[in-house]
């Protein structure tokens, strides 16, 4: 997991640099910086989700996503773990947990992900996690500067879940196919396009509650694809 354990160091130090640029930032840069982060986030959401050739499946994953999520209260649980962790580091400030979930998704919802595990899975030179990275690297800057040291504490689930990826794939890379991938991505880009809408503060969506259509959109497309 060569690709995986470089990007989480990209992350580690782009985020250190960005909360050392966020602390000295006058309160009317944050507040720009934020907004850039949340129309980003918006955009981004808008045009993985757009991909989607299955849009029936789609809805189909995000209903049954939502409501196991609920059913699970996933939302509460990692708000209780949210608090836990700032209380055992003494950690400031009221986005630990949106900074976490924020940097999570737009490092791993994207088809890069998927198809750098499979690249690295299958014993290839993992050339796309490397720029992948790099994007994060520059990413958590601005991130960490604006959301906070929830940023560097996405790297645990980021590990998990790419690396995961990529041991999954080296056993299975044959059965992920192209279309799985860009409906993976589509419902991905749906969660992200909630979160933008958070980090505006437009309308509040419980995204962890969300986050099972991620393997529900992957059974449906086994099933019915």
């Amino acid at each position: 997991m060569t690709g995986t354990i470089i990007n989480v160091i990209a992350v580690l130090a782009g985020g250190s640099i960005g909360l050392l640029i966020g602390s000295r930032l006058p309160d009317r840069y944050s507040k720009v910086f934020f907004h850039v982060v949340g129309l980003f986030t918006l955009v981004l959401g808008f045009s993985m989700a757009i991909k989607t050739n299955e849009p029936l499946l789609v809805v189909f994953s995000l209903i049954l996503g939502v409501l196991s999520g609920t059913l699970l209260d996933l939302q509460r649980r990692l708000d209780d773990f949210s608090s836990k962790l700032k209380n055992r580091f003494k950690i400031s400030g009221n986005r630990f947990s949106e900074g976490l979930v924020v940097a999570f998704l737009l490092y791993c919802m994207g088809s890069l992900t998927v198809l750098g595990a499979i690249e690295e899975g299958t014993g290839a030179t993992p050339k796309l996690f490397y720029l992948k990275s790099l994007m994060d690297g520059f990413s958590s800057i601005v991130l960490a500067s604006t959301l906070g040291v929830g940023v560097l504490f996405s790297t645990l689930p980021l590990l998990i879940y790419q690396g995961g990826l990529t041991l999954i794939a080296s056993y299975a890379a044959g059965s992920l196919t192209t279309s799985m991938i860009t409906e993976l991505s589509a419902v991905g880009g749906i969660l992200l396009v909630a979160l933008g809408f958070n980090i505006l503060e437009i309308k509040r969506f419980d995204v962890i509650n969300m986050l099972p259509a991620l393997l529900f959109i992957v059974l449906l497309m086994l099933l019915f694809s």
